[in-house]
């Protein structure tokens, strides 16, 4: 077969194996349960925005200069990467910054959320929960 007729074909296969397995919607926890987020549809990507915090989130937050944690997008612009996962941006309440970010399934229950700033040199790496 000429490779101009398998290419249409490799690309296809490609393209179903890349999509994100597990989806990412819904209500998600962090590791100390202390911040709740929903992942939902904002525009083309998917962000997820702080519906629960508790009051050490919250004192945290506003100690790192974030005044309004809850209702705050902690992650915005997140896409299939094309490997099974999603990149965007994690925005870090404690620090008042944004870091580059992937989430990538861990079973049908768990995401783990990497978020790396300053060129990918420091990154922190956590497990979050499905709830609800």
């Amino acid at each position: 077969m000429s490779k101009y007729l398998l290419m249409p074909i490799v690309a296809m296969s490609a393209a179903v194996m890349a999509q994100p397995t597990v989806p990412i919607e819904g209500k998600w926890t962090n590791p100390k349960g202390s911040v709740v987020i929903e992942m939902a549809k904002c525009g083309t990507a998917y962000c997820g925005k702080v519906i629960s915090a508790s009051a050490e989130a919250k004192a945290d937050a506003r100690a790192g200069g974030t005044p309004n944690l809850v209702g705050r997008n902690l992650l915005s612009g997140f896409t299939p990467d094309g490997k099974g996962g999603w990149t965007g941006r994690v925005f870090l309440p404690k620090r008042n910054m944004n870091a580059t970010g992937t989430i990538r399934a861990v079973g049908a229950s768990q995401l783990s959320v990497k978020g790396c700033a300053i060129a990918g040199l420091i990154c922190k790496e956590q497990r979050w929960r499905r709830v609800g």
